[in-house]
């Protein structure tokens, strides 16, 4: 596919017309037009500037780039790799600072790439296959063997899960995101036709995660951090999952659950 038929698609993925995004991008519509056409070809500052307003992901900015005959200019290193040090000590200082609540790191396909141990008390008792790596934790939040038969809400949690990964999907265009979407609608869904509610003043402002430990049951209330600014493909696609305790006592039982 050539640069302007790329342009194209992400400017329609967003809902934007030309001249939304020649006035973002400061150039004119006539100029937006030659290039989506290939009556024009973009500089690569050009192709920087328009996908800067479009949002594109750092990872689908170097496809842009070549298809307009560029060099990528976004790197993609391992985790491991030592230029993402700093990095890695940010996200596993906030694992660790968050117990004894839960937390994880998650790449774009929702691998878990670290959890702290809040999350490995939470998911005991879970089907050994769910848990041998790479685990997808929707994957593993969804499926019957897993924690759903845990999950007091399962129907409204269930929905609130599939209506994010559907945004990330109209987002990104990942087709390993919809081969996870198929897999995860196909999944036994609850039986009860309506979701539960969740009593208490959190319910008009957030879905709260309501799940069964051996402490009892939980109100959990998620929150997702992402890195800023990142120039590197691997740490922009990175997504911080906090819980924080919905009620006083999940605080405590998740205290209670961490011991002495």
């Amino acid at each position: 596919m050539d640069i302007g038929s790329h342009l194209r698609e992400w400017r329609q993925r967003r809902r934007l017309s030309q001249l939304d995004l020649a006035v973002s991008a400061e150039i004119s519509t006539r100029h937006l037009s030659f290039i989506e056409t290939g009556r024009s070809q973009p500089s690569r500052d050009m192709v920087l500037r328009l996908a800067e307003q479009l949002e594109v992901p750092l990872r689908a900015r170097n496809a842009l780039l070549v298809a307009a005959g560029f060099a990528p200019v976004f790197s993609e290193r391992p985790l491991d790799d030592p230029a993402l040090g700093s990095a890695r000590a940010a996200m596993q200082q906030v694992l660790r600072g968050h117990e004894p609540y839960p937390a994880l790191a998650v790449d774009r396909h929702w691998t878990m790439l670290a959890a702290n141990a809040a999350v490995g008390r939470l998911v005991s008792g879970v089907a050994p296959h769910l848990l041998a790596p790479p685990v997808n934790v929707l994957r593993l939040s969804l499926h019957p063997e897993g924690l759903a038969p845990r999950i007091a809400n399962l129907a409204e949690w269930r929905t609130h899960l599939l209506v994010r990964l559907r945004r990330q999907i109209d987002v990104s265009a990942d087709p390993v995101l919809e081969s996870l979407m198929q897999e995860l609608a196909a999944l036994p869904a609850p039986k009860s036709p309506r979701p539960a509610r969740p009593v208490g003043p959190e319910a008009a402002v957030v879905v709260p995660l309501q799940l069964h430990s051996d402490a009892g049951l939980l109100m959990l209330i998620s929150t997702t951090t992402v890195f800023g600014t990142p120039l590197d493909i691997t740490v922009a696609e990175i997504a911080l999952e906090t819980f924080f305790p919905a009620d006083t006592s999940t605080a405590e039982k998740l205290r209670q659950l961490a011991g002495p």
